[in-house]
């Protein structure tokens, strides 16, 4: 028989600063109560005997941060080979997820949407069992919404064999594995990803930027077939994110019925109004047109990139102008993992407050993932904190030097003394 656990003592935060994220002001001094994996109390006004104190100097704490597009088993360790996708075999890309999983949490992303696997795994969904292994405290890592096997088709922008141009028979996939063409078979993909753990579908509705597929706004899903998708994903509740650029996949994606636009990089205002209009979620990767290492892709991917990256940065200062619903998401590792902050210093070059950008990474994203259990720093919410110097609102800059995060009330990285 096991033995009973003693529950750990209640911990009690203290630091010069705290940001009421709704109301979008700092709170000095900032204090909260934390037992369990839950805060108890902001400010509070009694502590128990038995408390932790925990003073970490000159802070503003923060809800933790999320990333709204992610993959964690691509890229980290010695990923420059173009080769991989041929050269790692499932467990070494579930190992590269665990160092991923830990580089993330400690650049205070607490939660991810794991955006789905383009690699033959044998019908394995990798990010399923890397989300297990984290919330079974075997490894570090954020809390992972895994899509499981992007959905996409034949020679689609997430077939990975579009992204070295691979001879034909050279690692094909199964309709398990994502890659399916018409009704029944994105059907059956779909039912396969949620039978397996899936907790929401991705979908290549459009060509890519760094991919052999053509121009990049080109939709590669039939209209009805964006519907098959959508329907199956929501009669089992679950959301459906669309990788696209261009009007026509953008706009057949919200017509179906799916509920976030990824990138949307050349999207006119008619669809963009649309998006508004339908209060269609938009993870616009916006510092991918900034900072995303395009020295080693192909001359063809490196001049889409140079035609696209220019529009993708004015569209999304017209989508926060007509205030659009913009969760923050990186593609990391497009963007290395670790520097997922990046996006937040893109987003406010685009247009956005420190605020607005601070709420894309927390409450809107929590919106977009239907998760009321976190995005603030509120009693009864999940104990996901983190901690930088200064004052995020003066410089949003602050988000990138880390010094404190807490996840579930469990502390995971903790140099406030650096400070």
């Amino acid at each position: 028989m096991a033995r009973p656990r003693t529950p750990p003592p209640p911990i009690q935060l203290r630091s010069a600063r705290l940001l009421d994220i709704e109301m979008g002001e700092l709170v000095e001094p900032g204090e909260l109560l934390v037992d369990g994996e839950r805060i108890v109390e902001v400010a509070p006004t009694s502590v128990p005997d038995d408390a932790v104190v925990m003073d970490l100097g000159d802070l503003t704490l923060l809800p933790g941060l999320m990333d709204m597009e992610v993959n964690l088993l691509l890229g980290g360790p010695d990923s420059m080979s173009p080769l991989n996708a041929v050269q790692d075999d499932p467990a070494v890309r579930a190992l590269r997820g665990v160092a991923n999983a830990r580089r993330t949490l400690r650049a205070g992303f607490t939660t991810v949407r794991n955006l789905g696997l383009f690699v033959q795994t044998g019908g394995l969904l990798l990010d399923v069992a890397l989300k297990r292994a984290i919330d079974s405290g075997w490894i570090d890592g954020p809390r992972v919404v895994p899509a499981g096997h992007a959905i996409t088709p034949t020679g689609g922008h997430l077939d990975p064999t579009m992204f070295q141009a691979f001879a034909p028979h050279i690692m094909p996939l199964t309709v398990e594995e994502g890659i399916a063409n018409g009704i029944s078979e994105v059907r059956k993909a779909v039912r396969y990803q949620i039978k397996h753990g899936a907790q929401l579908i991705k979908v290549c509705a459009s060509g890519g930027v760094m991919s052999h597929t053509g121009p990049a706004g080109a939709q590669q899903y039939s209209d009805e077939e964006l519907a098959a998708i959508a329907d199956e994903a929501h009669r089992a509740g679950l959301k459906v994110a669309a990788h696209a650029h261009g009007d026509d996949g953008i706009r057949a994606a919200i017509e179906a019925g799916i509920d976030c636009i990824e990138h949307g990089s050349l999207m006119s205002d008619e669809p963009l109004e649309l998006l508004v209009e339908r209060g269609t979620f938009l993870v616009a990767t916006t510092y991918l047109a900034d900072g995303m290492d395009l020295s080693h892709a192909a001359p063809e991917l490196q001049a889409k990139a140079a035609e696209v990256f220019p529009r993708a940065r004015e569209t999304i200062k017209k989508a926060v102008e007509r205030g659009a619903r913009v969760a923050c998401g990186t593609d990391a590792p497009a963007i290395p993992h670790g520097r997922n902050a990046k996006e937040l210093l893109a987003l406010v070059d685009r247009g956005m407050t420190p605020l607005q950008a601070l709420r894309a990474a927390t409450t809107v994203s929590a919106e977009l993932i239907d998760a009321d259990d976190r995005g603030r720093l509120s009693p009864g919410l999940l104990a996901d904190v983190v901690g930088v110097p200064g004052n995020p609102l003066d410089d949003i800059g602050a988000i990138e030097t880390v010094r404190f995060v807490m996840k579930g009330g469990h502390v995971y990285h903790n140099d406030a003394a650096a400070t």
